[in-house]
């Protein structure tokens, strides 16, 4: 009876915002936090990503992964607050929108749909990595499984559809076989994150003080600068962690479940890959003989792991890899679900349509996928286009958290949360950061504008590490540019959405 009256609360809860409730909820606690995790899916991206940290700085680039998590914990916490207040699905977009006003809203989401998508390719890509490793079957396009080579490139866009094929479909069945799925792999990522932090730690090579090792000296005009270089693996690696939100429409007593949620998904994993990071270093056949920043996690892995063993592990970075896939997919459909059923964007009334029978948005699962492999077609063209814009994407993402996080400090300023205590369906008081409000929010703003600077700046060995097209070097400002544009181009102007911007608590 308390299940169910929870629920009824919840559906009068959504109807206060002017929604109705079409999208099934059934999502639990656990549902709940697999959402962020998997999105963030630490085995996936430092399994890709380690070696980029590692090249630039040496074993020190671990500093800026602790630095990375108290900044966007600092955003982790304003989302908290702001979750358990508007508890709807489009979680940026809504909540841009009611702290800033519908064209902060609008921009926030085309930034996180258009970031998503490309997300989500660069996350399916990573199939190349892994399964041709595990069986050379895999390799179904030519002989060279190498990514930045034609048939490796062709091999790469054939798995990743496929694999998109597969979380489409299963996003179009329905949230409970998507939470089913998603639930299954994240306990196996967890699984093999234990496992690998295991292997690593037990053999050590060196003890853990390697932190401190700058390795070959910085680039000029010092070792600080390259250290800050090396901090965009970090800052790759820990998004989406708001994704709790995103579901929060098919989460039950979403108001207390997103904001732990929320947080609990980005510590899990800052641990996690803190100590997958640590236990590297420490295993590590060498840290100088080149192979640890060009091949990664990898090369570690091979060189102290049996092969029945390391292809199990191999066997569970690919799950990782594809629950994080349907995790992105999954919140990126909801977003521009959020958005049609406001009538933000073209063919609104088709893209907020909601499948009685499943509870599910279609179109923009199919969209969405669709899409997803218009982007990876790019790499059999280019791979260093795809790459440079798998790095752009992730300055739109830190754009699209400061169209939240600023709004917020200007409410905030203004009195924000007002009209007393508020209560979940459970009765209990909402999350709230009360007198530290105000320092959290500004410290959350300073390092979003830091680091989307980092993220922005014009470096060659980032965007044109071939030196081939030498205009990548500026991709990062371009693309914003190019995104703000269209956006501007398809901004909905004269619409009005059917239900009121709430400003307030």
């Amino acid at each position: 009876m308390t299940t169910v009256a929870s629920q009824s609360q919840d559906h009068d809860d959504l109807a206060e915002f002017g929604y109705e409730q079409q999208l099934h909820r059934s999502l639990g606690k656990f549902a709940s936090f697999a959402a962020g995790f998997s999105f963030v899916s630490i085995l996936t991206t430092i399994f890709q990503l380690f070696g980029l940290g590692f090249s630039f700085a040496g074993p020190a680039f671990f500093w800026t992964w602790p630095c990375v998590f108290i900044g966007q914990f600092m955003v982790a916490l304003c989302f908290a607050e702001l979750a358990a207040r508007y508890p709807i699905s489009g979680a940026i977009y809504q909540w841009s929108r009611r702290m800033g006003g519908e064209l902060v809203g609008w921009f926030a989401g085309w930034f996180m749909i258009l970031a998503q998508i490309v997300t989500a390719s660069a996350a399916a890509i990573a199939l190349q990595v892994v399964l041709p490793t595990v069986w050379s079957g895999f390799q179904i396009v030519g002989e060279d499984s190498a990514l930045t080579s034609p048939s490796g490139a062709a091999n790469a866009v054939l798995l990743g559809s496929v694999l998109l094929v597969l979380t489409t479909t299963i996003n179009c069945i329905g949230v409970n076989w998507m939470s089913r799925i998603n639930n299954i792999g994240v306990t196996c990522e967890i699984i093999g994150v234990i496992a690998v932090v295991g292997m690593f730690f037990t053999h050590a090579q060196r003890g853990p003080d390697v932190v401190f090792d700058t390795g070959e000296a910085g680039t000029q005009p010092g070792y600080i600068w390259a250290w800050i270089v090396s901090g965009l693996m970090a800052a790759y690696v820990m998004v989406g962690f708001g994704s709790a939100g995103e579901l929060a429409e098919e989460t039950r007593n979403p108001r207390r479940v997103a904001p732990r949620t929320i947080r609990l998904a980005l510590s899990v994993s800052a641990i996690g890959g803190g100590l997958m990071i640590v236990g590297a270093l420490m295993a590590a056949p060498s840290l100088t003989d080149g192979r640890l920043a060009t091949e990664g996690l990898p090369y570690v892995l091979t060189s102290i792991l049996s092969s029945p063993w390391g292809t199990l592990l191999l066997i569970d970075v690919a799950i990782a890899v594809f629950v994080c896939t349907l995790a992105i997919q999954t919140a990126a459909s909801r977003l521009m679900f959020s958005m049609a059923r406001d009538g933000r964007l073209p063919a609104s009334s088709v893209l907020a349509r909601v499948n009685p029978r499943t509870g599910t948005p279609i179109a923009p699962s199919v969209l969405i996928g669709v899409l997803c492999v218009a982007v990876l077609a790019v790499n059999v063209g280019n791979s260093a286009i795809f790459t440079t814009l798998s790095s752009v994407c992730i300055v739109l993402i830190y754009l699209a958290y400061l169209m939240v996080t600023v709004p917020l400090l200007v409410r905030r300023l203004g009195g924000w949360p007002s009209g007393g205590p508020q209560v979940d369906a459970e009765g209990r008081p909402l999350f709230s950061l009360g007198k530290f409000g105000i320092p959290v929010n500004i410290a959350a703003v300073l390092y979003g504008a830091l680091m989307v600077v980092n993220l922005s700046w014009p470096r060659a060995e980032i965007f044109n590490p071939t030196g081939e097209f030498p205009l990548l070097q500026w991709a990062a400002p371009l693309t914003v540019a190019a995104v703000v544009l269209v956006g501007t181009l398809c901004y909905p102007r004269g619409k009005t959405v059917p239900n009121p911007v709430t400003i307030g608590a």
